[in-house]
């Protein structure tokens, strides 16, 4: 008569498998062995634990066995599948790689599955075999710029030294302008979301103007102060500049992180700031918006209100902006700044290393 393995679990791996039996971005099939094993541990039995999970005892009973032999290792991989190895494939993995990678078709940007393989003579579904295992997406790009100011170490240290050791009895705040922001109403109405179907918006929209929104997002609580206006050139960049200064405590230092806009540098708000001391400007360097927090929150605020909604007027889209921005700050969440300049600086070097090798070519 067969009997199944005793499971006896340390305190470190129950809480690694109750961590994995729970967690939503885990794999499902790693969710079932957690789950089994912790059953297990609990002293039921195969079968009983195959009905509580709806699944097969064998199941049950292989990840069981496999735990108890190699403890973590033991369900967290696959064992071997049998069968040939495709000798085919790997012959050809390479010469498909190489021309994924290095070479470009004639009349096209990139490579699809269907023009390398009638270029090599292979079936589409081993070139798209091959691009999955190795993890090729040429049909995808993503943009990017490698600063090149001159001051770029200067004012990279500068900025994320605001957000990793801000100054005390100070606030640290990350402003900038979402120009231009549409307000645009669809020809027709949309279809509601439902099963099976996404939520749907006409390909076609009504321009019914446009608002600037002014946002300063504090690094501290989270908070933005915001104002909406029709322009931005310096006289609303002063005007929301007073803002700030009505806004926020008076015996505060305000450390405003900002872009390298003309209008932040305009002779008259360089005058304005030298009225107001307590204000310190701090400037990313040149093609580096990346490094300034609100345009984290900008890319929130487009995606949850701005982006699908539908507006009649300016007012409304106004208005609606500024509801988002009042709930959002009844439950603000902090953004957290986590990369060091040394990790930056390295990935730049990197991403330098590669251009001036293509631009030598």
């Amino acid at each position: 008569m067969r009997v199944a393995a005793r499971i006896t679990l340390t305190d470190e791996d129950r809480q690694v498998l109750e961590r994995c039996s729970r967690g939503r971005s885990t794999e499902a099939r790693l969710v079932l062995r957690a789950r089994i094993v912790l059953l297990a541990a609990e002293g039921k039995d195969n079968k009983t634990i195959a009905t509580e999970l709806g699944t097969d005892r064998m199941l049950v009973g292989r990840w069981r066995k496999r735990y108890a032999e190699q403890g973590l290792v033991g369900i967290e991989k696959d064992a071997p599948r049998g069968g040939r190895k495709p000798k085919a494939r790997e012959a050809a993995a390479a010469t498909i790689i190489e021309w994924t990678t290095q070479r470009k078709p004639k009349n096209a940007t990139h490579w699809s599955t269907r023009t390398l393989a009638a270029e090599l003579g292979l079936s589409h579904s081993m070139v798209n075999r091959v691009w999955r295992a190795s993890g090729l997406k040429p049909h995808l790009s993503r943009t990017f710029k490698v600063s090149n100011d001159p001051k770029f170490i200067e004012k990279l240290e500068d900025v994320v030294g605001l957000y990793l050791n801000p100054p005390e009895h100070a606030l640290v705040l990350s402003c900038d302008e979402k120009s231009q922001i549409q307000a645009l109403d669809r020809t027709q109405p949309g279809l509601p979301l439902k099963k099976g179907r996404c939520g749907t918006l006409t390909h076609d929209y009504v321009r019914n103007g446009t608002t600037t929104l002014f946002a300063a997002l504090s690094m501290l609580d989270g908070k933005v102060i915001s104002q909406c206006m029709n322009r931005h050139r310096h006289q609303e960049w002063i005007k929301f500049l007073k803002r700030i200064d009505e806004q926020t405590p008076k015996n505060k230092a305000l450390h405003l992180i900002v872009d390298n806009y003309a209008t932040h540098k305009h002779p008259k708000v360089q005058s304005w700031l030298n009225r107001h001391p307590r204000f310190h400007v701090h400037f990313t360097p040149t093609s580096s918006s990346w490094l300034n927090m609100v345009e984290r929150w900008f890319r929130e605020i487009t995606d949850k209100r701005i982006r699908r909604g539908t507006f009649d007027s300016v007012p409304e889209l106004i208005q609606a902006i500024t509801d988002y921005i009042k709930a959002h700050n009844e439950d603000p969440q902090p953004f957290i700044w986590t990369a060091t300049v040394e990790n930056i600086m390295a990935k730049m070097r990197r991403a330098r290393t590669v251009l001036d090798k293509i631009g030598s070519e």
